[in-house]
């Protein structure tokens, strides 16, 4: 079971991209021990998804492109079109109240954009329907997360019974103080490290976020 001291507050989820899901289920499940539930196809983004549950009211997804379905009528969210690795795309977060939250942010000058619907079909043909503000709108590399309002559906964090525990989650920049008021504007904060992305995989682009969890198996660290 995670620690609920390191999950930040009001974490949802987070999202991981890829350019190979098949490849990076199998290489997480080999890893943990445990083996990624898929979640389903969003059928107007031209995505697909597999989800671990934290075993608290949070969760990890793992998305990529779904090549069964037509090409979208826009770019894929996350950036996912053009991931060359496995990454650490950006987080969410599930406020009491998302339409304050949003204004909240506004007000001390972070606009993570409007909450419009979107949905996904489960694989059992079951709808899932939900709010969100638009992916990465928040900016900083995907530091500031975006924010999801369930409504009432209910989230893959309790009905997804694949479960790791968070080891943790770090953002790293090179301009902690401002990220953090940025983040406590919209009811949150993070581990953060001054240090460069110790894998380069962000090509010196900061910030980037890391990410850290546990199986029977072993230890997964992106």
């Amino acid at each position: 079971m995670t620690d609920s001291r390191l999950v930040p507050p009001l974490l949802d989820h987070i999202v991981v991209t890829t350019p190979d899901l098949d490849g990076l289920v199998e290489e997480f499940a080999a890893t943990t021990g445990v083996r990624p539930e898929k979640g389903g196809s969003h059928e107007k983004l031209g995505t697909r998804n597999y989800l671990v549950s934290f075993g608290t009211d949070s969760y990890l997804e793992l998305l990529g492109i779904d090549r069964d379905l037509p090409e979208p009528a826009q770019a894929r969210p996350f950036g996912v079109d053009n991931v060359t690795s496995t990454t650490v795309s950006t987080w969410v977060l599930h406020p009491e109240d998302a339409d304050a939250t949003v204004i909240a942010g506004r007000e001390s000058g972070i606009d993570v954009g409007d909450l419009a619907p979107a949905s996904r079909r489960k694989p059992d043909g079951e709808l899932l329907s939900w709010r969100l503000t638009p992916p990465l709108g928040g900016g900083m590399n995907g530091a500031i997360p975006f924010l999801i309002d369930w409504q009432d559906s209910v989230s893959p964090a309790v009905s997804t019974r694949a479960r790791v525990t968070l080891d943790s989650f770090t953002i790293h920049t090179d301009n902690p103080d401002a990220l953090r008021m940025s983040l406590a504007a919209l009811g949150t904060q993070a581990d953060m490290c001054c240090l460069e992305c110790p894998c380069g995989e962000c090509r010196g682009e900061l910030p980037c976020l890391g990410l850290a969890v546990s199986g029977p198996a072993g230890t997964w660290t992106i």
